[in-house]
């Protein structure tokens, strides 16, 4: 494991620094988590331009894109110095993260054309259109039907927990098109665009105060089979990918850590309180284990090697612990904790938005349990769990 930057590597994070520099202030460690507002969305949509136009957007996708053509390391260190900015990243992360990439991977030349070079200038924002009310953490399990009409496809459902679909222009739909298949085989994929008739996202009112997620319903909606991402009946296939970059995306968690709380513990005299001290340390060598995990990635990436399935430890790690935190630094805030109002509260009331948003951040892109699977099996070797669906026709299984 190497900590260090090549030569070529540092004159990149100095040419990243100076730029960010440019246009963008440090974070003040302030603020909380609705990325929504109008304000907000344009900010990020000017931003999204200007990286384009700097070359740092997508930093590893080819010039032909509009990307830089780079290194995966040079995108490590980008995001890297990009974190310590007040940089409105949000409405992107889902598209450019997950999204395109699938498009990229499966779309024709002219989805490419068409998809690729808008989303990455910010001009189009994209979602993900996968859970259902009955198919979460069981993504195989959806119930959306896609009919074939001739040239084209009718769909008919509902998706929930879409993050961005009151604002995206475009999502990649995950539907059944065989059920008489079994769940993981009767699957296809589709882009969908979020504009047409028939497509209705419906804001869900978090604790936090936030709509940022969303029930999304599909009636009669027609989608031309030029629209298809893969072969009919390997959505599944088409769906791990975007998977895979998902886990990726989440790995981190955005909220306070432990240096946060330390320094609001410094202010308070809660620093000397021995069982605190023991949480702190907790977290210091928890974070710490993480960090080191992810140089294991850098230093994975800068050889070239793609890394695997280790991935999945991050959020389970992080998740966690920005939960515990919160919910520590609220209890030291006593009767006040209760509180949410960003201009009274310490810190803009930072642990309170983060602690009523951390519950959910342990469900989204892969349940705990779920990704506690992923490592026993993938990473520690360990048998798989028994699956009595396997072969079972998805119209057989009991349903609710």
């Amino acid at each position: 494991m190497d900590f260090n930057d090549t030569p070529e590597e540092a004159e990149f994070r100095k040419e990243a620094r100076a730029f960010l520099e440019k246009h963008l202030k440090l974070k003040d460690g302030a603020g909380g988590r609705h990325r929504s507002s109008d304000d907000f969305l344009k900010r990020a949509k000017a931003w999204q331009k200007t990286k384009a136009e700097g070359g740092f957007a997508q930093i590893t996708w080819p010039k032909e894109w509009g990307g830089r053509g780079g290194t995966a390391m040079q995108q490590v260190i980008w995001n890297q110095e990009e974190a310590k900015f007040d940089a409105p990243v949000g409405p992107f992360a889902i598209g450019l993260g997950m999204c395109v990439p699938t498009v990229i991977a499966f779309g024709s030349d002219e989805h490419k054309k068409r998809y690729v070079e808008k989303a990455l200038r910010g001009e189009e924002i994209w979602c993900q259109l996968f859970s259902e009310p009955a198919a979460g953490s069981d993504v195989a399990g959806v119930k959306t039907r896609a009919i074939k009409d001739g040239d084209e496809w009718v769909i008919n459902g509902q998706k929930v927990w879409t993050t961005g679909a009151h604002f995206s222009d475009y999502g990649i739909l995950l539907t059944r098109t065989d059920p008489k298949a079994p769940k993981h085989k009767g699957l296809t994929m589709f882009i969908v665009d979020m504009h047409q008739k028939g497509v209705e996202a419906k804001p869900i009112h978090q604790a936090s105060g936030g709509r940022e997620f969303n029930e999304v319903y599909f009636t009669d909606v027609r989608i031309p089979d030029s629209d298809r991402l893969g072969e009919v009946g390997a959505g599944w296939k088409v769906a791990l990918v975007t998977l895979m970059n998902e886990r990726l995306a989440v790995g981190g968690s955005p909220g306070p850590d432990w240096k946060e709380i330390m320094d609001y513990a410094r202010g308070t005299g809660s620093l000397t309180d021995q069982a605190f001290r023991e949480k702190l340390a907790d977290w210091y060598v928890a974070a710490q284990g993480y960090n080191l995990t992810k140089f294991r990635t850098q230093t994975a990436l800068s050889r070239g090697e793609t890394p695997g399935p280790e991935n999945s430890i991050g959020k389970i790690i992080t998740a966690n612990q920005l939960q515990d935190i919160c919910n520590s630094a609220i209890e030291m805030q006593d009767h006040f904790g209760i509180m949410t109002d960003s201009e009274t509260m310490p810190s803009n009331a930072l642990f309170q938005q983060s602690f009523m948003w951390a519950p959910g951040l342990r469900i989204a892109g892969g349940t705990d349990e779920i990704l506690k699977n992923i490592i026993a099996e993938r990473v520690l070797g360990l048998p798989q769990d028994v699956r009595v669906d396997k072969d079972v026709p998805f119209e057989s299984l009991k349903q609710g």
